[in-house]
């Protein structure tokens, strides 16, 4: 451990950070956008901050191909292995010091950190003209969902989340059925997931002695200053609001992919949620959201209308009601969750990730080919590296690009909102245009 690791105080971060936090408009707008083409054949020089856990399976999905110059973790004790496997690759602590020292020669960032510090790390990267891949949940807050949306447009950089289940095969069939008409009009949509696998509805612990490996400044970052204590990180952090987003963060990114993009869904207009007992800074153990979209444009000769739909989402062993005609002894549960798409003309269920979808009638369509795919063998972060390496006037985006992972993120983080402000009794009206609660 370095001697100056644990030199980096509460005020000097927030006091780097704010300019980027207070919005848009302040950002430099001299930076070149994007970092200009490259040929495929070359190769990109990638950052990764956080790689003890999502990030160490990105960084090998890239590694093959691509240069690790950097890599930053604020837990040395969990990423030790990962540092040791990739010895070329610069350390550091602060993602801050890795971008002033090598900022000039990162291509592109990897950021999977834990929830509530994604939006910052990512945010200064594109503002430095770098391309970004950025874990799911994309972001924290609505607000910060907004901004990343905003700045990848502005900077014209090359941008994926890390809803991996975005590329597959499930995603692109379930998107095809709707969009033809195969179900008729959709105003209902039922969804779940099995999770949370960590522990929630806990109450504050007290205090522990942070580890010499761990530096805790860093990873509350943003956050309200707290103890630390074990039960945080480097997992459980998932569970606590201050870090994370709970069972809709970590798996509605993977299970309502399919249901934002296939019904064209953009911001909600109304929220509601309930759950199991609610505590102030720890999710509670089951929730259940509704988001209600108002009806969406119909394009001419379109196959499919979209009126106005209601989407429920259940978590902590939450399920929804098995339809009439429900094959007895059937799982609802497919790798982790699954999604009901009632239908004016039939019910479609597909499991996380879109994965196996299917009619309830039996009927198999034979939809055309409308989204595009992958080639065999080519990974959801090796689609966006062929991304940053594209000119940005022509480049091809990425599966869950910013522009649709960020209004779609808004829609996880909205289902966030809408159970921690249960106890106002009453549906809350979201005017999505301002970001503002009307009533």
């Amino acid at each position: 451990m370095k001697e100056n690791s644990k030199q980096i105080t509460r005020r000097n971060f927030l006091g780097t950070t704010g300019a980027v936090a207070a919005g848009i408009t302040i950002l430099p707008s001299s930076v070149v956008s994007g970092m200009g083409h490259k040929a495929p054949s070359d190769k990109l020089n990638i950052a990764v901050v956080g790689i003890g856990g999502m990030g160490n399976s990105n960084l090998k999905a890239v590694s093959p191909t691509e240069n690790i110059v950097a890599l930053c973790d604020v837990d040395w004790g969990y990423s030790k292995k990962v540092f040791e496997a990739n010895p070329n690759a610069k350390p550091y602590w602060d993602w801050r010091k890795m971008y002033d020292e090598m900022g000039k020669s990162i291509d592109a960032v990897i950021v999977a950190t834990a929830d509530h510090t994604h939006a910052i790390i990512a945010a200064h990267a594109m503002t430095l003209g770098k391309h970004v891949y950025v874990q799911k949940p994309l972001t924290h807050t609505v607000y910060e969902s907004r901004l990343l949306t905003k700045l990848a447009d502005k900077y014209k950089v090359a941008t994926q989340m890390g809803n991996q289940g975005s590329s597959g095969e499930g995603v692109n069939l379930t998107v095809e059925w709707l969009q033809n008409g195969e179900i008729g009009e959709v105003r209902k949509v039922e969804a779940f997931t099995d999770r949370p696998i960590w522990p929630q509805g806990l109450n504050v612990p007290k205090g522990e002695w942070v580890p010499d490996t761990l530096n805790w400044d860093l990873f509350i970052g943003p956050a309200k200053m707290r103890p630390y204590n074990s039960l945080y990180t480097p997992w459980n952090w998932r569970g606590w609001w201050d870090f994370g987003t709970g069972a809709l963060g970590d798996m509605a990114c993977h299970i309502l992919h399919p249901v934002f993009k296939g019904l064209k869904l953009q911001y909600p207009i109304k929220a509601q949620g309930s759950s199991t007992l609610l505590l102030t800074d720890c999710a509670p153990n089951a929730q259940m959201v509704k988001l209600v979209y108002p009806a969406r444009p119909t394009a001419k000769k379109a196959k499919m209308t979209y009126p106005e739909v209601e989407v429920i989402w259940y978590d902590g062993g939450l399920q929804p009601p098995k339809p009439a005609g429900w094959p007895a002894g059937k799982n609802m549960n497919n790798a982790g969750g699954g999604v009901i798409f009632h239908g004016t003309k039939d019910k479609l269920i597909c499991g996380c990730y879109g994965r196996d979808p299917w009619l309830l009638s039996g009927r198999v369509p034979a939809s055309p080919k409308t989204e595009r795919r992958l080639p065999d063998g080519v990974s959801h972060e090796m689609d966006w590296v062929r991304a940053c390496k594209e000119s940005a006037d022509s480049r091809v985006k990425t599966k869950s690009d910013f522009s649709e992972a960020g209004p779609f993120n808004e829609m996880v983080v909205m289902g966030v909102l809408a159970v921690r402000l249960q106890g106002l009794n009453k549906e809350l009206e979201w005017n999505g245009n301002t970001m503002q609660f009307t009533n």
